[in-house]
């Protein structure tokens, strides 16, 4: 029995593995059969088409991409073998003998003349004269006022439109010249502009064509509406008539949107003189300004009005004669001053522009919004002239109480705390440059009718600042003396 099971076992035995790694000459691994079919299949298809045997459908595509293009180089060759036939019939081989050469240059004239179609695009180009029929009143007029010799422009060889509508001015105005006084013909006119024309004396006024009264009534009801983009060019070219104001009329500037309000100071202000920005500012913006704070619901001021009225300051005489000083002699309110006020502090203006105006107002009976446009321009902190400064002292005396009781209005009125801040700051800015007396009288109006808080600071600046007297220490400035005789 031993041996039996011990011939089992050896049949059952495998092979050694080094007669296996020989047999497989390598490392044993299984292998797939499938994938090995197909890596046949892929070496069998190389090996074609490295013997040059290409599938029936490729052929077919190459075959026909070759005829494509063996077509396409058939079609070039013949079509460059026309042009070379057309050039060959075209500069064909001449004669050039003495007696046949002009008959050749008439020739060459004729061939050059055909040759010219051929850098041209295709089609009849003949001009076609547009004949345009004009009305013959249409044509009287624009002789009449267009077209003179006095209204051409030599530098640019036109008639722009500026020098159409000067033109036209000018003859309506030696017209109302050759009139009599006792019927200007510009009342009627004057009374359909509005109320803003009633600031213009009625012999002063100018009859526009009709033309030109049509053409600026469509230009306001443009600018009625109108928010961005380029104004009308026969609105700009308003600033350089004459006779403009006469013109803007015409355009209900009352009606103006906000946007041309701002757009239209910024053009006049620029290019009229300090004295027509002045007329401009006073008829139409001051106008405005007071209107649309009046009609708004918060009593408040538009933005681009606000603007406008910046931009105004840019010609500062323009703005205190034409703005601000008929703003306070007619009667603001504080809100009006307050607004305009706020304009003026934020702009830089010009030193004389500022003493100016300051002792211009100083000289104006009290009131409180004449005082925010005191405390404003002292406010700047500039270097004002001794006479400015003087005027200062005197408008803060008026209101003390003297002892003969010779009192004015000044000093039994009520002052509002606008006045003790407007005092408050003309000591904190020019303590140092009033004098010793003036000085006692100003401390002698704090007792009076100084504030109980703002008093006690006025009184401290007063007694910190300096006097303006100069005074020699014993003659040290004796050496620096020269004798020029």
């Amino acid at each position: 029995m031993a041996r039996a099971s011990s011939t089992k076992a050896r049949k059952q035995r495998h092979d050694p593995l080094l007669k296996d790694l020989d047999a497989a000459q390598g490392t044993l691994k299984k292998i797939n059969k499938k994938k090995l079919a197909q890596n046949d299949a892929a070496n069998h298809d190389a090996a074609n088409e490295e013997d040059g045997y290409i599938d029936s459908k490729a052929s077919r595509k190459i075959l026909q991409l070759a005829k494509e293009q063996q077509d396409e180089i058939e079609g070039e060759e013949l079509a460059e073998s026309e042009r070379n036939k057309q050039f060959e019939a075209r500069f064909t081989t001449m004669s050039y003998d003495d007696e046949d050469e002009d008959e050749d240059e008439d020739e060459d004239e004729e061939g050059f003349g055909e040759d010219i179609s051929d850098f041209e695009p295709e089609g009849d180009y003949k001009e076609e004269e547009e004949i345009v029929e004009i009305d013959e009143e249409d044509a009287a007029m624009f002789e009449q006022y267009f077209k003179k010799s006095d209204d051409f422009n030599s530098l640019s060889g036109s008639y722009n439109l500026a020098d159409k509508i000067m033109a036209s001015i000018r003859e309506k105005e030696s017209q109302v010249e050759d009139m009599q006084d006792d019927e200007p013909l510009a009342n009627e006119q004057n009374t359909s502009r509005g109320n803003i024309s009633s600031g213009l004396k009625s012999g002063e006024g100018v009859a526009l064509p009709e033309k030109v009264i049509k053409a600026y009534t469509t230009v306001g009801s443009i600018l009625k509406t109108w928010t961005h983009g380029k104004l009308p060019k026969l609105f700009k070219v308003i600033p350089s008539l004459r006779n403009w104001q006469d013109v803007i009329y015409v355009t209900n500037p009352e009606e103006w949107s906000p946007h041309v309000v701002y757009e239209a100071t910024k053009l006049f202000v620029s290019n009229l003189t300090a004295k027509e920005s002045q007329k401009f500012i006073n008829l139409i913006l001051l106008e405005r300004f007071r209107d649309n704070i009046e009609t708004s619901e918060d009593h408040s001021l538009n933005y681009h009005i606000y603007r406008a009225v910046k931009k105004s300051l840019y010609k500062p005489s323009a703005f205190f004669k034409g703005f601000l000083f008929p703003l306070v002699e007619t009667g603001c309110n504080v809100r009006e001053a307050t607004i305009a006020g706020s304009v003026l502090a934020k702009v830089s203006v010009p030193a004389l522009h500022s003493s100016a105006a300051l002792s211009y107002l100083l000289r104006l009976p009290f009131s409180p919004p004449t005082t925010v446009f005191i405390k404003i321009l002292l406010d700047k902190k500039y270097a004002l002239p001794y006479q400015t400064v003087d005027d200062c002292v005197y408008y803060f005396m008026r209101f003390r109480i003297l002892d003969d009781g010779s009192n004015g209005e000044d000093a039994t009125r009520v002052l509002p705390v606008i006045w003790h801040k407007a005092f408050l700051t003309f000591a904190q800015r020019y303590k140092n440059d009033i004098t010793q007396d003036q000085r006692d009288f100003l401390l002698e109006t704090v007792r009076q009718r100084g504030h109980k808080d703002i008093g006690p600071e006025i009184r401290r600046e007063l007694l910190a600042g300096a006097s303006r007297e100069f005074v020699d220490p014993q003659g040290a400035n004796d050496d620096l003396m020269i004798d020029v005789n």
